[in-house]
């Protein structure tokens, strides 16, 4: 039976651990600390507290070039992208740092069917596969029975031989039973963010609606576990409390279901607040700066060192482009933030009366994303094999803790890629994509696999192609 109080939350051990962290903050302790986040193995509160408090440049570039190091050691040098898909803006809770929250007033709008064919469609003529599904919380108008149609909506869209091969799912704390409907059709990773693990800052952001209840909140991966579903995708909404208090709340609920259930989460994303429509951002006291948030992603990839981290198209490009440096496994390229609103960007439709939930900052097209990543020596993956052939939850950790993960991954990163470059990239991002294949073809350890992954690029060339990845 899944707990139905979130006491793994300890305000009593944070206060404490960060109490420890200020005393022990030295060069020598945080020097002894980054040595042993470089063996993978995460860290203590405490520990992951010194390391907050470290101001020393030398020692921040150390933890800058330790995250990078650990991340390449168990992913490589892969960069997996996805897109959001919003489809209701419906909602009863009443979030003050939300551009959805029910207390705003605005045409809400929830899409047909044939609608989300159509953003399907669109995404996948960008080269998706991998999508984020986003909902408000409305029973009345979002009730479940319309995500599970969504679901086989998008599943049943196929463009180029291509369609979406993985839909994570990011709707509100709900039921065992209606997780039990969402594994049965086949999502891949059940996201929800805590937004702040403070509860008093909790009560204070989510005054009325369901979303109130900090407890039911806080447990639904609990929930979601027993319901089937053990990918499970975490993250904090940076800049509601204080973003030290925050990371060790992050890491107790990680090691939570690392001790209840032999996995933590799948993903942890790292999402600053945003302006949004009705959004008066002098209201948030906490927000973090652009130094202070770099160190804390490399600080989450060491203190967490198995899970994906993703950042989204909240951060402004030549942002993100130094963000993936520090451990980044996974971002969202092209992506529109409101109900809609891929059509609507195509048709050029600006209507204040349908606004997005928050501003995108990086407006690049996915084409363009891709292209950076390339440049900057990354090779960009549309990879969903793992979910597919079930290498989830414990069975993908325990070839992720050691680090065998890559060495299935970067073969298929190879393929999904070409993939990509043979059907929907412009003629300059194949030519500098083939370069990088080819480069990342070389370093696949394995002499045999080597050799297979070459076949299987020729037959993609020829389109002649299976669905390998």
């Amino acid at each position: 039976m899944a707990t139905s109080t979130a006491d793994f939350i300890d305000d009593k051990a944070i206060l404490a651990a960060l109490d420890e962290g200020k005393k022990r903050v030295s060069n020598h302790e945080a020097e002894e600390i980054i040595k042993k986040a470089a063996l993978g193995d995460g860290l203590t509160l405490p520990e992951v507290a010194v390391l907050l408090n470290v101001e020393d440049k030398e020692l921040i570039g150390e933890i800058f070039k330790t995250a990078m190091a650990v991340k390449r050691s168990i992913y490589g040098n892969r960069l997996v992208f996805f897109a959001p898909l919003y489809v209701s803006d419906f909602c009863i809770n009443h979030c003050v740092y939300c551009g959805y929250g029910a207390g705003h007033k605005f045409n809400r709008r929830r899409l047909s069917m044939d609608e989300i064919k159509r953003e399907t469609q669109i995404l996948l003529e960008m080269g998706h596969k991998r999508i984020a599904m986003e909902a408000g919380e409305d029973p009345e108008n979002c009730p479940i029975e319309y995500i599970l149609d969504c679901i086989k909506a998008v599943y049943s869209v196929s463009v180029k031989n291509c369609n979406i091969r993985r839909i994570n799912v990011n709707i509100a704390s709900t039921t065992v039973e209606e997780f039990k409907m969402l594994h049965a059709a086949k999502i891949g990773t059940y996201i929800l963010f805590q937004e702040t693990y403070h509860r008093p800052t909790y009560a204070k952001m989510h005054p009325l609606g369901p979303k109130h209840d900090y407890d039911w909140h806080t447990t639904a991966f609990d929930r979601a576990m027993e319901g089937g579903i053990d990918d499970v995708g975490a993250g904090v909404l940076f800049g509601l409390y204080d973003h030290k208090y925050e990371m060790l709340g992050l890491l107790q609920h990680a090691q939570h279901l690392e001790k209840e259930y032999g996995v933590g989460p799948h993903t942890i994303s790292v999402p600053r607040i945003r302006p949004a429509s009705g959004i008066n951002m002098t209201s948030f006291p906490y927000l973090v700066n652009d130094d202070e948030f770099k160190k804390l992603v490399a600080i989450i990839r060491l203190a967490v060192p198995y899970t994906g981290m993703i950042i989204s198209t909240r951060e402004s490009s030549d942002y993100r482009d130094e963000i993936i440096r520090l451990g980044i496994s996974q971002l969202s390229g092209g992506s529109c933030t409101g109900v809609g609103g891929y059509y609507d960007e195509i048709k050029h439709v600006n209507d204040p009366k349908h606004p997005p939930q928050f501003k995108v900052n990086d407006e690049r097209p996915l084409d363009e994303v891709i292209q950076s990543v390339c440049k900057a020596g990354f090779l960009p993956s549309f990879c969903t094999a793992c979910y597919r052939h079930g290498r989830t939850g414990d069975r993908f950790m325990s070839l992720a803790k050691v680090g065998e993960i890559q060495n299935l991954c970067q073969p298929n990163a190879i393929l999904t890629f070409k993939e990509y470059l043979e059907d929907f990239a412009s003629p300059e991002t194949k030519k500098i994509g083939e370069k990088v294949i080819q480069d990342y073809l070389k370093h696949i350890p394995n002499p045999k696999l080597q050799h297979k992954t070459e076949e299987r690029l020729v037959k993609i060339h020829d389109g002649t192609r299976d669905l390998y990845f």
